[in-house]
C-alpha cells in the first residue's frame, strides 16, 4: 500500500489541476499498475475544487473502470472534500 500525503504538494486549498495530474501520473498510476492499493491522505487540506478532484481521479476510473475505487481510499477528508469526491465519482460512474 502506498500513502500519498496531498497537503505538502497542494496546500490547504487543492485547486491546481496540473499538480493533480502530476500526482496521478507520477504516483497513483505506477502504484495501481504495480497492483498496490493507494491511500490519498487529505490531512491539512481544508478544501478542493471539483476540477482538482476530477483531474486527480477521473482518468483512473476511465482507465481501470469503477473497480479502481476498491483500490483507492480517501483519508482525513473533511465534509467539504468528501462531498466533492462524491460528486466526481458519481459523475464518472454515470458517464460510463
Amino acid at each position: 500500500m502506498i500513502s500519498i500525503k496531498l497537503f505538502p504538494m497542494v496546500g490547504e486549498f487543492a485547486e491546481n489541476k496540473d499538480a493533480a495530474k502530476e500526482i496521478r501520473l507520477l504516483q497513483i498510476v505506477p502504484a495501481l499498475d504495480g497492483k498496490e492499493e493507494v491511500v490519498l491522505d487529505f490531512e491539512g487540506v481544508n478544501s478542493a475544487t471539483q476540477s482538482f478532484i476530477h483531474a486527480l481521479i477521473s482518468d483512473l476510473i476511465r482507465k481501470y473502470g469503477n473497480e479502481v475505487l476498491d483500490r483507492i481510499s480517501f483519508q482525513h477528508c473533511n465534509e467539504t472534500v468528501r462531498k466533492i469526491i462524491g460528486i466526481v465519482v458519481d459523475y464518472m460512474q454515470e458517464a460510463e
